[in-house]
Order: structure tokens, then sequence, then C-alpha cells
């Protein structure tokens, strides 16, 4: 299934895109189950994803992809966490060296957009850079996770874009500023369920602005893998369902390239991972 947050009609709400390509429309999972299960954080803490199943395939479409407003795909996490300098190309290009734990750092849910919302450059920078990230959504809580039993633990895979704001970024040696700005990290369009994915580390993915390829990986590129990641963040803290990881970019970031190519109001980014979806977001200065 693809499973998304979204608003329609001013109410915000959650469900599942269905129908042929071109045609797709949104089953409104949180008008049949919000009673119960009113987010779709509640829905994959549950387990209910047969359930949900079960009203797509009644096949009642409630709202055109035309008519809804994306959300982030998990609108309320309790935790995102992110993992830096986690292929070897973007390591190299900022003349660093690979370390030999994961280099994580935080996101905050309220400085994340839906797809086709606009990603928001800040007045008081001109350096926004992007990030095409594969981000992994928990739906098994665990500590201490083995990395033979990680991906049990995966409830599905989406895109996202780690936009950065690099000068804030490096006023010291921790990333928290830049990574926190309003309107920067966009997560979406959908959650693809892990049934889906027969193996994440074989996915392709591609970031592209105004239509030019800037980034173009496969994520068996990972410095640490999917499960090396789960298996060490969740040994120094719990993981629950709905906490996000967004697993680190490729080389061929803006402020890495020569000249430095960083993003400007107009332009239009987009990350794509093969088998998950096409996450797009036009470009905005902060008013």
């Amino acid at each position: 299934m693809k499973l998304l947050s979204f608003t329609a009609a001013g109410r915000d709400s959650y469900g599942a895109l269905t129908g042929p390509a071109g045609q797709e429309g949104v089953v409104d999972l949180g008008a049949r189950l919000g009673l119960r299960l009113p987010t779709l954080k509640a829905l994959i803490a549950a387990d209910a994803f047969a359930e949900a199943q079960t009203l797509v395939a009644r096949g009642t479409v409630d709202h055109a992809l035309a008519d809804i407003r994306f959300r982030p795909v998990v609108p309320d996490p309790g935790k995102i966490v992110c993992i830096g300098l986690n292929y070897r190309d973007h390591v190299a290009e900022g003349g660093r060296d690979v370390t030999e734990k994961p280099v994580i750092f935080t996101r905050f849910a309220d400085s994340q957009m839906g797809h086709g919302e606009p990603m928001v450059r800040p007045r008081v920078s001109d350096k926004l850079d992007y990030e095409g990230e594969l981000a992994i959504v928990i739906g098994r809580p665990g500590r201490h996770i083995a990395e033979a039993d990680a991906l049990a633990h995966v409830a599905g895979y989406a895109c996202y874009n780690d936009g950065s704001v690099r000068d804030w970024q490096r006023h010291t040696h921790q990333f928290t500023p830049g990574k926190n700005f309003a309107s920067t990290g966009a997560f979406g369009p959908w959650l693809v369920t892990a049934d889906e994915i027969a193996d994440p580390t074989k996915l392709r993915l591609t970031t592209r602005l105004n239509g030019g390829v800037r980034q173009d990986t496969t994520t068996d590129m990972m410095i640490f893998s999917i499960p090396e990641q789960i298996a060490y963040i969740s040994t120094f803290i719990p993981l629950a369902p709905g906490d996000v990881i967004v697993t680190g970019t490729p080389g061929g970031v803006g402020s890495r390239r020569n000249p430095p190519e960083y993003m400007k109001a107009g332009d239009v980014i987009e990350v794509e991972v093969s088998g998950v979806g096409l996450l797009r977001n036009p470009v905005v200065d902060e008013a």
C-alpha cells in the first residue's frame, strides 16, 4: 500500500492511494477509522495494515489526488533521527574521513512539509541546499534491535529532502540549526509499506534540480546499512512506531559543486526513489 497524510476540505486526515496511474484517488482511512485510529502513526502502531487494505479493496475513493494537500507522511513522529555522511562520495566531496560509527543528528517535526508544498529559503541565508534521501518509518517498537531482526521493525519507506541551510549548519560542529529551519524538510509523497519493497538496499535514489540530475546513486552504496542504522540507534534510544530515520545523502550536493549551486526562489527540487515515489517541491523565499 501507499499511505499518506493529507488535508482536504479543511480537515486533516490520512489515507491510501488507489487507482491506475494518472487516475489515482485517495481512500480516506481517517474518516473510516478516525475514532479508533485517528492518525497514520496510530494505524502503524496498531499494525492495522490488513484492516486498511480491506477498506481500500472496496474501491470507494473519497478524494481525487488533485483535491488534497499533502502533509508530511507522518506529521507527528516521536523522533526524527538523521544519518550524516553515509555515502562515500559525499564524505569525499566534503574532504572528510569515514567515521567508525554513524554520524547522528536530529530534525524536529515542525520543520517538515509535504509533497508539493514550498521549500522555504530563509531570509537570513542564501545557502539553502538539497539532500535527497531515503527515509524509513518504524513499525514495531524495539530497543537493542539486532541487525538480523532490524527490517522486521520497518513499516515502510518514503522519499526525503533534508534541506540544509549550510552557513547555519556550519556555525559550529553541531548540525542542528542548519537542519531545522521551517519548511526545509520535505517528506513524501507517501509511505510505501515494507511488503512492497523486497530489498531496500537495491533502490535507486535520484535528485533533480529544475530537471537536471544532481545526485544519482543506489542505496547499496550506504556506508552504514539500514539494519546497522536501526541496531545502532535502538541501542541508545527506544524506537517507536512512527519514528523516522533519514538514512543519508549521496554526493552531488549543491554546496560542493564548482561553483556552488544553492536553491533559490523559482527552483523546483525533486527526490525520486525507485519503487517508492517522487517527491517534488517548489522553492520560495521566506516572506
